[in-house]
């Protein structure tokens, strides 16, 4: 059986249509059916059917899956002993990193191992953490950086490792002149006749601090979702609206807002996710060690 319809099947399995398939792996949605057809026609036996919109895995599309997890879960620990054995940090290496960790500390990270490590190259995209844990299941990324906010690390032991890198308090923005603003720490509860804007880049993100306000009383009214911290810079830069943000996100925010801590001080916790024994792979031992490095030692903005 030829590895990439394989893997086509893997990724179907995953994300339901032709369409998502082809976006995951830079082909044509005609192609992915080939390839599907292809593998059925090596088999012998139909593993998709049709369902409205998209394609369900037969009951023998989802065995194959499941052999097909342990396939390129052995040949990547083959690769992980040849590069162990041969001890050189070079290749292409996939960072998937939600937008936090990729606008603040990744890219020195990634600018310094360029200078140590010259014949490695790295390709970062900034997901959640949700579509980044999935991207390296799928093999499409090598290192995910995720907070335990929008992702419990716990739920992939046995399958992934995970490394601390850094602590990232969270703050209130407010618009310059506001009321709280000679305040030294704020309260939620002291939001809680106020206008959000939440960044939706993580939707667990948003819901955390929405079930945080609802855990002391009150549902937040918002009037602002973006995936983009520009946006919510924006909106309460222009005294629209209030927010709670990450410490990471805060790097460039400008002379109109007011940032005070939030309290009672509030942190989550920022890890690099790789696949089981990975780490024993010289170029992301290199990555995982400069991105220690690189993390934050201190966002505490009081």
């Amino acid at each position: 059986m030829d590895f990439f319809r394989l893997r086509t099947l893997r990724e179907l399995s995953r994300r339901e249509t032709m369409a998502a398939v082809a976006d995951a792996l830079g082909i044509s949605s005609s192609a992915v059916s080939q390839q599907i057809a292809q593998l059925e026609d090596e088999v012998g036996i139909a593993l998709v059917e049709r369902r409205g919109r998209g394609v369900m895995l037969t009951p023998a599309g989802q065995r194959l899956v499941l052999h097909a997890d342990r396939i390129f879960g052995i040949v990547e620990e083959a690769k992980t002993d040849i590069a162990e054995l041969q001890n050189i940090v070079a290749g292409d290496l996939r960072i998937a990193a939600q937008p936090s960790a990729a606008s603040s500390f990744i890219p020195a990270a990634i600018r310094q191992l360029a200078i140590d490590h010259p014949h490695l190259d790295i390709v970062m995209t900034t997901m959640g953490p949700a579509e980044g844990v999935a991207a390296l299941r799928a093999w499409q990324a090598d290192i995910v950086v995720a907070d335990d906010i929008s992702f419990d690390p716990h739920t992939l032991e046995g399958t992934a490792d995970t490394l601390f890198l850094c602590r990232d308090q969270l703050f209130v923005l407010l618009p310059a002149g506001h009321r709280l603003e000679s305040e030294s720490v704020i309260e939620l509860a002291q939001l809680r006749d106020e206008h959000w804007a939440l960044d939706v880049a993580s939707g667990a993100y948003s819901m955390a601090i929405r079930q945080a306000c609802r855990d002391i009383g009150f549902e937040p009214v918002i009037n602002g979702f973006s995936d983009s911290f520009e946006v919510v810079f924006a909106l309460v830069e222009a005294g629209c609206s209030i927010s709670v943000m990450p410490g990471l996100a805060l790097r460039d925010f400008g002379e109109g807002l007011t940032v005070k801590p939030l309290a009672p001080s509030t942190y989550r916790s920022i890890h690099a996710i790789t696949r089981r024994g990975e780490v024993r792979n010289p170029k992301v031992a290199a990555v995982l060690d400069q991105l220690v490095k690189s993390a934050p030692r201190d966002l505490n903005r009081s």
